[in-house]
């Protein structure tokens, strides 16, 4: 019985040396977040809702 226990010793410490790992590394570049984000919609409606707001005050302009 003694033998076999110190025979699965050294068993389980190789076999807990072949499971797999998992390695969190950093990205060698860094990482790049584009956030070019057009506002130029807003800013359009904005300005075609004050076009109509005249236009509606002095119907006529045209």
């Amino acid at each position: 019985m003694r033998s076999r226990l110190l025979l699965a010793v050294p068993v389980a410490f190789l076999m807990y040396g072949c499971a797999p790992t998992v390695k969190v590394q950093a990205p060698e570049k860094p990482i790049e977040i584009n956030l070019n984000v057009k506002i130029d919609h807003e800013i359009r409606v904005k300005v075609e809702r004050d076009i109509e707001e005249l236009l509606s005050e002095n119907e006529d302009l045209f």
